[in-house]
């Protein structure tokens, strides 16, 4: 984790402090690029879990990809969350288990594509953002819709719009394949939304989802399934 992490960024003790951390965490936000010279190794990163779960269990992973897209390296982590599932705070739930994911992770990447949001929510820290800040990694929000905002891209592969709230750009709706819905992008930290989108788009070997977001998904999915299998 980044050194300057503090507690209540992971752990707060009710939502008063999970807000006020998110305000600090936005705050120190960098949203334009600031990443190491390419290639890079791309990342995913992605949690299963459901609201409806009295344990609050998280199942988590982050995957490292080579810049030709095979599997350097998986890291999983369940665990029991100590944060409730509330709507626009979810990084509180997930962040704890990516960041013991990542401690174990082999072989780090540059640059983590992570299924959630980035500066698209309510507050300007979604679960890229926050991410990002406590691992002090580049990280790109890919998400499957809006919390905030709206904008609707063309038909074809590539064409994109602003996804526009209160009258600024805070992401980019993303078509990526044809007759599929579009993805929504935006900055993290350290990355800004043109790197992101390209990245995005590179990375999706004409499927809807980037790879790595699809192998972290897998990943984390088989931890779900291997913690709620009988011995």
């Amino acid at each position: 984790m980044a050194p300057d992490t503090l507690r209540h960024w992971l752990h707060p003790r009710d939502i008063a402090e999970a807000r006020a951390a998110q305000a600090e965490m936005a705050a120190r936000l960098v949203t334009t690029d600031d990443l190491p010279p390419p290639p890079w190794r791309l990342g995913g990163a992605d949690a299963s879990n459901t609201r409806f779960d009295p344990a609050r269990r998280v199942h988590a992973a982050i995957v490292t990809l080579d810049p030709a897209g095979g599997v350097l390296a998986t890291a999983t982590e369940s665990r029991i969350a100590d944060f409730p599932y509330i709507p626009g705070y979810l990084g509180f739930r997930e962040v704890p288990a990516l960041a013991a994911c990542w401690g174990r992770l082999a072989v780090k990447p540059d640059i983590i594509l992570v299924d959630g949001q980035g500066i698209a929510h309510p507050r300007g820290l979604g679960l890229a953002c926050h991410l990002g800040l406590v691992l002090g990694v580049p990280t790109i929000g890919v998400a499957k819709s809006l919390l905030v905002g709206e904008g609707e891209p063309g038909p074809d592969p590539g064409d994109s719009a602003p996804v526009r709230w209160k009258g600024a750009v805070i992401g980019m709706a993303l078509r990526t394949r044809r007759g599929a819905r579009p993805l929504y992008l935006s900055s993290g930290h350290r990355v800004g939304l043109a790197t992101a989108a390209a990245i995005v788009l590179g990375a999706t070997g004409g499927r809807r989802l980037p790879a790595p977001i699809r192998a972290a998904h897998q990943a984390a999915n088989a931890a779900r399934r291997g913690a709620t299998s009988p011995p």
